[in-house]
C-alpha cells in the first residue's frame, strides 16, 4: 500500500483542502486512538474521559463508539465473524474520514480479531495510529456486566459473544496497555495523554 500522503490516494487526490492544511489551522496533528478489549473492560468510560479532556483543552476531537455505530451505520450487520469483520472495516473507514479532516479520533470497539485491527492500522500513517489494549480479567468484566450481556451469553441467549463463545485475540504489540482492574480511569487517562504528548500530538 502506498503512503497515505501520496497523490495516488483516492481519498485525498481531489481534495482542495488537505489534512496538512487542516492540521495547521487546528494547531495539532490528527491521530487515531483505537481502544480494544472485552465488553465491560472500560473502553467507553476511558474514551469519554479522554475526549472531554482533549476537547476542553482546545483540540478537535470525535468519539466513535461501538454501540452507536451498531445502531446506525452498521445496523444491517449481525455478530458472525464475517459481520464483525465488516463492522470494524466500516468503523476504520469512518475514523479515516475524521482523521483526514484533522481530528483526534477516539475509537472504542471490542474489535476482537488481530487481522481486522491490522487492516484498520494500515489506513493510517505511522505514529498516528495508537492501538490501546484496555485489559481487564474476563471474570471482572463478567462481574461488572453493566448491560447484562454476559448473563445472556452464558445462558446461551447471545451467540458468538466475545470471551464466552467467540475468542478475543490480544494485541501482540499495542502502543499502550492499560489495566482497568488495577488502574483508575484518571490514571489511565493521564497515561494516554502522556503518550500523546511524547509523540507531539498534543502539547
Amino acid at each position: 500500500m502506498e503512503p497515505l500522503d501520496s497523490k495516488s490516494d483516492p481519498l485525498r487526490r481531489d481534495w482542495k483542502i488537505t489534512r496538512e492544511d487542516r492540521e495547521k489551522k487546528n494547531g495539532h496533528p490528527a491521530a487515531v486512538l483505537w481502544l480494544t478489549g472485552y465488553s465491560g473492560a472500560g473502553k467507553t468510560t476511558i474514551s469519554k474521559l479522554l475526549e472531554n479532556n482533549l476537547f476542553n483543552s482546545g483540540y478537535r476531537t470525535v468519539l466513535l463508539d461501538g454501540d452507536p455505530l451498531r445502531y446506525g451505520l452498521c445496523r444491517d450487520l449481525g455478530f458472525s465473524e464475517k459481520d464483525r469483520q465488516e463492522n470494524i472495516r466500516r468503523a476504520g473507514e469512518v475514523a479515516r474520514l475524521f482523521f483526514e479532516a484533522g481530528h483526534i479520533v477516539i475509537c472504542a470497539f471490542i474489535s476482537p480479531f488481530i487481522r481486522d485491527r491490522r487492516l484498520v492500522r494500515s489506513l493510517f500513517p505511522e505514529r498516528r495510529f495508537f492501538e490501546i489494549h484496555v485489559k481487564c480479567e474476563l471474570k471482572t468484566c463478567i462481574q461488572r456486566d453493566p448491560r447484562g450481556l454476559y448473563k445472556k451469553a452464558l445462558a446461551g441467549e447471545i451467540a458468538e459473544f466475545t470471551g464466552i463463545s467467540s475468542p478475543y485475540e490480544e494485541p501482540p504489540a499495542p502502543e499502550l496497555v492499560v489495566e482497568t482492574d488495577r488502574q483508575t480511569v484518571e490514571q489511565i487517562g493521564d497515561l494516554i495523554l502522556g503518550r500523546l504528548k511524547q509523540e507531539k500530538i498534543i502539547r
